[in-house]
């Protein structure tokens, strides 16, 4: 079913809850990782706020979506020297920013118009847009314009007590954040702070897809010296089947042999309608590229740890070795050309 139409009225509130944080500029001395939440009233999900603009570049909220999301961001502040910066497009979380006026969509421009609102100046222009892991920002829907909006109201609260008091998000402990819980009172919500611990979030289900014939096939394949390194990147160029669409990154699955750097298989694979689904597909599209070869490998070298727990079981019944390695040169090398051929989406 078709995402509704979001309401005037509700873009209303949100722009309303949105101006009176940049008057606050809390961005102006606080970091990223000073983290706090919101509990959403209808579904019980907790979005967890990060305040952006500390370096003067990129002034907003990002809120980052469950202890997936948590986490996840977690894993970019800690690791981003070694990560790619297109992981943030897998982390599900929404944004609420200022910008100058030339980023704007026309959607953006007409919803201002209809509600009557003038902004002028440098970072002024109220943003806001939805991150779905391996899609680009997009537009947010009616649901996503409701949970932001009590959001922004919350976080306004929260912020202005954290300018008189910064002791009021300092972590009580290993996995515990301050959280704006709401509850209701005379038909009316009623907020307050309370401390929850938040453990990462347990492992991710992926139902693994095989196609019996394929595998029959890849066993019955003659096993000689090849070896291959194997990876799974997102691509910089975007894909979107309607302009009314989410558009979304497509990934590569690169099949690299390791004598001479050849390139002996290229999938471009889809995020949608999740990331594990696509991921599920992985040892069914590794069987059909070695078919396609027509020689069933002696090695595959991976460097992620999902890569290696995907195909582990399509390694023993194959059978193949399957090393995880800290370097994969010869995809390195084939991946940094074909990324060259692409320039990052620029969010709408």
């Amino acid at each position: 079913m078709p995402p509704s139409t979001p309401t005037l009225d509700s873009w209303r509130r949100l722009y309303e809850a949105a101006l009176p944080l940049k008057k606050l500029a809390p961005w102006e001395g606080m970091a990223e990782d000073e983290v706090f939440g919101v509990q959403d009233p209808e579904t019980g999900a907790i979005g967890f706020v990060s305040v952006m603009g500390l370096l003067g570049e990129h002034f907003g909220l990002a809120v980052y979506l469950g202890a997936e999301g948590l986490y996840q961001f977690w894993d970019v502040e800690i690791f981003a020297p070694d990560i790619a910066p297109q992981s943030v497009l897998e982390i599900p979380h929404l944004q609420a920013s200022f910008e100058d006026r030339q980023l704007l969509e026309s959607k953006d421009r007409k919803i201002i118009k209809d509600l009557g609102l003038q902004f002028r100046g440098k970072s002024a222009w109220p943003i806001f847009r939805s991150v779905r892991p391996g899609c680009p920002p997009w537009f947010l829907e009616t649901e996503e314009i409701r949970f932001l909006t009590h959001v922004l109201e919350q976080s306004l609260d929260v912020l202005s007590r954290y300018q008189g008091d910064p002791s009021l998000l300092e972590p009580a402990g290993d996995e515990s954040y301050l959280v704006r819980v709401p509850r209701r009172e005379a038909g009316a919500l009623k907020w307050e702070d309370r401390i929850l611990q938040i453990p990462p979030a347990g492992p991710r289900t992926i139902s693994l897809a095989m196609n019996h014939q394929t595998l029959e096939d890849l066993k019955r394949l003659p096993q000689g010296d090849l070896q291959l390194e194997l990876d799974l990147f997102m691509l910089p160029g975007i894909i979107q089947a309607r302009k009314e669409d989410r558009p979304y990154h497509p990934y590569m699955l690169l099949m690299v042999e390791t004598q001479r750097g050849l390139i002996l298989g290229t999938d471009l694979l889809t995020p949608l309608p999740t990331l594990e689904a696509m991921w599920g597909q992985m040892p069914l599209q590794v069987a059909q590229q070695l078919v396609r070869i027509g020689h069933r490998p002696k090695a595959i070298k991976v460097q992620s740890t999902l890569l290696l727990g995907l195909l582990a079981r399509l390694a023993e019944t194959a059978p193949f070795e399957l090393e995880q390695v800290d370097e994969l040169a010869y995809l390195d090398e084939a991946r940094a050309s074909l990324m060259g051929e692409f320039a990052w989406f620029n969010p709408p």
